[in-house]
């Protein structure tokens, strides 16, 4: 993709964050200088981001980065996707409140493969150079990894807002949790990277890299931040732990359905952040939503078209959205509906559990309760309800299952 330093340092700006307008006005002005030399010399940067695959499936909240990375590819760049192999096991504890259960290699590399896998749904597979920390910071002797601490004291880690609040509640604070900045901040040493990703919680990792790049004697990488993505339920952050998210591997009628759901507010700050729409097109959907000349709802639709459309292909998206408006707004059923065969009858909670309708009976439970399960169209009651085939079962607005005898 041809296009101006000055053109692409708007772009890679648009949408982050970095929570003092110091440092964006450095990191900005460092691009640049950067940018315009690239053009000139031909000699595309280095820009890398860090993952610590701790669980096996990534949602749109950790596609921020992988999105501002593919930028960089789109430009002529190289993209460094580098998987946490080594950091993973220590656990980066910046935004907890308390300290996490190392990790075994074993699992750690499981999850690294989902990881991968799914961030090529977003990044160019043939252009991204895949490292692994773990190949060097595994072979650091006890004297690296001395040097390397003292770059830093003590008293910078503890005015961390995460280690302060742990400590003044008198929760524990692993000496190894320290060493993660350290190890993270190195990976940038080793790359020689000239620009480095991060969400905006990892602001004191990435920086503890530029400094241990000025003392190698490297020009410091130029740090991005991306915001932390609010979930579906426009509250909490994106989470597997909440339930409040878009994973990037889940189907289209599910990936549009829940963008659907989300509030306005949510919908605004999701469209910079998610979308490939760039700083002009959103200025002006924005701007037409405002004046009242675009609804929200079609905005909406847009928004969630571009979501399935990046993961699953222009196609996928244009058929998700054709689905919805049939089956939400014109009161149609899906096209397609997948059967289910068994002896019955069955128990309405042990139902929709085993057929993963709920993710437990638990779950199974508080959807009855709240009237979320329908059984041919009419709501389920009571909790010790029975089913036999055949029947038509729907668990909220997207979910279908047509039962049918065995």
């Amino acid at each position: 993709m041809n296009a101006s330093p000055e053109e692409q340092l708007e772009n890679l700006m648009f949408g982050l964050e970095f929570g003092d307008a110091d440092l964006e006005r450095t990191m900005r002005e460092e691009l640049r200088r950067k940018l315009t030399e690239s053009a000139e010399s031909g000699v595309p940067l280095r820009a890398y981001c860090g993952y610590d695959p701790s669980r096996p499936d990534i949602h749109i909240g950790h596609s921020l980065t992988m999105r501002k990375l593919r930028q960089f590819q789109d430009y002529g760049h190289t993209a460094i996707f580098l998987i946490g192999s080594f950091t993973a096991q220590v656990g980066d504890t910046s935004d907890k409140a308390s300290g996490r259960p190392q990790k075994t290699s074993e699992e750690v590399m499981a999850a690294a493969k989902s990881y991968a896998d799914q961030a090529f749904r977003i990044l160019d597979r043939e252009k991204t150079e895949v490292v692994y920390n773990g190949d060097w910071l595994s072979k650091m002797s006890l004297s690296d990894a001395v040097n390397l601490a003292s770059s830093f004291t003590v008293q910078q880690f503890l005015v961390r807002d995460a280690y302060k609040k742990r400590l003044d509640a008198g929760n524990p604070i692993g000496l190894h949790e320290f060493f993660y900045a350290l190890f993270q901040g190195y990976d940038a040493v080793h790359l020689r990277a000239d620009v480095q990703l991060g969400a905006s919680e990892q602001r004191f990792n990435i920086l503890a890299g530029r400094k241990l790049q000025a003392s190698r004697g490297q020009r410091p990488s130029t740090c991005l931040l991306t915001p932390i993505l609010v979930g579906t339920d426009g509250v909490q952050r994106m989470s597997k732990s909440t339930g409040n998210l878009i994973g990037v591997a889940e189907p289209p009628t599910e990936q549009f359905g829940k963008a659907m759901s989300i509030s306005d507010e949510t919908m605004r700050q999701w469209l910079p952040l998610v979308t490939r729409f760039g700083p002009k097109l959103c200025g002006e959907l924005l701007g037409e939503l405002e004046a009242g000349t675009l609804h929200p709802m079609e905005l909406k639709k847009r928004l969630a078209t571009e979501i399935v459309a990046q993961y699953h292909g222009e196609e996928a998206g244009a058929q998700a959205r054709a689905g919805f408006e049939s089956q939400h707004q014109k009161g149609n059923l899906p096209a397609e509906i997948p059967e289910h065969a068994f002896n019955g009858p069955i128990g309405v909670i042990d139902l929709l559990a085993t057929t993963k309708l709920a993710s437990s009976k638990s779950e199974a439970r508080r959807l009855i309760q709240g009237g979320g399960v329908k059984l041919d169209g009419e709501p389920v009651r009571a909790i010790d309800a029975t089913i036999d085939a055949p029947c038509l079962v729907q668990v909220g607005k997207r979910r279908f299952l047509r039962l049918i005898g065995d």
